[in-house]
């Protein structure tokens, strides 16, 4: 990786960026070098390797995150007791960022865009 440097934007819930930023602290680590670290530890699970049978199976496809939502509620509740309400918002909240983000994305690749005449977003031709 070369020293030329960009920014990344993303949206978290308050209480995991509490949660993080109180793991950078434990390591002496500034907020922004954590997520580097730990984003780059994760994509270390995501190479491929040869099998060994011991892994876990693929995650199902309608679930393309496999237990995503289980790690969700984790990193919430691991700030403090949460009510079903606090965690439902949570959860939604996710979504909601990711839903964003997503339409974002595809609006800026132009194969989506928003159509008042449609009533709402719509694929476009390409």
């Amino acid at each position: 990786m070369g020293g030329d440097r960009q920014s990344v934007k993303t949206y978290v819930p308050a209480e995991q960026k509490d949660v993080w930023r109180n793991h950078a602290d434990e390591l002496d680590m500034s907020l922004s070098e954590f997520v580097r670290t730990m984003i780059q530890a994760g994509r270390k699970g995501f190479a491929p390797t040869e099998s060994s049978g011991d892994e876990e199976p693929a995650s199902d496809p309608s679930d393309p995150g496999g237990r995503d939502l289980e790690t969700r509620v984790h990193a919430v509740l691991e700030s403090g007791p949460r009510s079903w309400d606090e965690l439902v918002e949570a959860v939604i909240g996710d979504v909601e960022d990711e839903l964003e983000a997503t339409l974002d994305d595809l609006q800026d690749q132009n194969r989506v865009r928003y159509s008042g005449r449609d009533g709402g977003y719509v694929l476009t031709d390409e």
